[in-house]
């Protein structure tokens, strides 16, 4: 039987050059059991990636700043203005949130804020110390969050809502944002493009890496 899944988006369902690969709709559709998309993402975005896939929106966005289950939309932070006036500060030295004058990125963003990853990390971290704020490494943005939030409390929540053990869940990610989800999940694979941190973390790390290593971890634990 299929258990239900944890999937973060970036670097886990998406191909090496950047976009969702084709393949995960047909699959993550077909799938029997709950799929929970966690992300760093705005909640915007794994909502519209549901309705795409025909998939329940079940998210945990913005890592855990928001969860989204069986028509149930929770924001798990009180207060995201200490992350903002860090991002503020950031700028004001010099830094470049990296993302054009729209910023799409952050216009949604209700717990946290996404800065390029090309921009200037030092100055992003001694920013987020002085403001005591967490900077996660995605491996493709810096984000500002307030300490304590984090995608694995985002899943005991929809566990939770959906009547269910966060130790019946299977989980694939990539990066350190991850670890939490791993911590907290019954078993764990790390995609083979992951960084050390989610790798050491899994419970397996697949020879495939992207999409390919994650259709790799859901045949496993079916067919387990």
């Amino acid at each position: 039987m299929a258990p239900p899944l944890v999937l973060d988006i970036d670097g886990t369902l998406t191909r090496a050059d950047g976009g969702i690969d084709p393949r995960a709709f047909d699959a993550l559709r077909e799938w029997e059991a709950p799929i929970v998309l966690a992300t760093g993402k705005a909640f915007p975005y794994p909502v519209a990636l549901c309705h795409f896939m025909d998939i329940s929106e079940r998210v945990v966005a913005e890592h855990g700043g928001i969860v989204c289950a069986d028509d149930e939309v929770r924001v798990t932070v009180d207060d995201a203005s200490r992350a903002a006036d860090a991002a503020r500060a950031f700028v004001e030295r010099g830094g470049q949130m990296g993302w054009g004058r729209a910023d799409t990125v952050n216009r949604w963003r209700e717990t946290e804020v996404a800065v390029r990853y090309d921009a200037d990390e030092a100055l992003l971290r001694a920013v987020a110390e002085e403001f005591g704020v967490e900077l996660v490494d995605t491996g493709y943005a810096y984000h500002l969050k307030l300490p304590g939030v984090a995608k694995g409390d985002g899943v005991r929540s929809v566990a939770e809502t959906l009547a269910l053990e966060p130790a019946d869940f299977v989980a694939v990610g990539d990066s350190e944002n991850d670890v939490s989800t791993f911590e907290v999940v019954g078993e764990s694979y790390a995609v083979a493009n992951a960084d050390d941190r989610a790798r050491d973390a899994a419970d397996h790390v697949t020879e495939g890496a992207h999409l390919d290593g994650t259709l790799e971890a859901l045949a496993a634990c079916r067919d387990r």
